[in-house]
């Protein structure tokens, strides 16, 4: 409850604008702190001072995210979270893998104009996300003949 109360995007920013800003400020504060780029990897926060309305948009944007982000390396970890909890009803995130599934293959849906979105995944049932991502890869290679 106290992190959803930090939630503080404007209406006229948005959470992915917000998002960006942000994730560009400490950027830039860790490579004046000695940590080069090419070391940073960006987690946007799913979960985290964020509503449902919010994370949702957080993975739908991922790429525009990622590519607002000069296309540095981002990390997302959406695994049993709460909002997949209210958006499917289930109260034990246990039973969340199969909303954390979904929420995966979204961030890590590749479009032409921003492939890629997500490097890296954070998930609690590793075999379970592995299938999924698996099959979706094997389906977006498959030939259209």
């Amino acid at each position: 409850k106290t992190m959803q109360a930090l939630t503080n995007y404007t209406k006229n920013d948005g959470v992915l604008s917000g998002v960006v800003t942000e994730l560009m400020a400490r950027s830039q504060a860790a490579e004046a702190a000695g940590i080069p780029r090419w070391l940073q990897v960006l987690d946007p926060g799913i979960g985290f001072a964020k509503d449902v309305d919010g994370n949702l948009s957080l993975l739908k944007g991922a790429g525009v995210i990622r590519a607002n982000c000069d296309n540095m390396p981002f990390l997302f970890g959406p695994s049993r979270k709460g909002f997949i909890g209210k958006v499917t009803g289930e109260i034990d995130p246990a039973e969340r893998d199969f909303g954390t599934i979904a929420a995966c293959l979204v961030s890590i849906e590749n479009k032409e104009e921003i492939p890629d979105a997500c490097n890296i995944l954070r998930v609690h049932n590793v075999k379970a996300v592995k299938q999924a991502v698996l099959t979706y890869e094997a389906i977006q290679k498959a030939n259209m003949e």
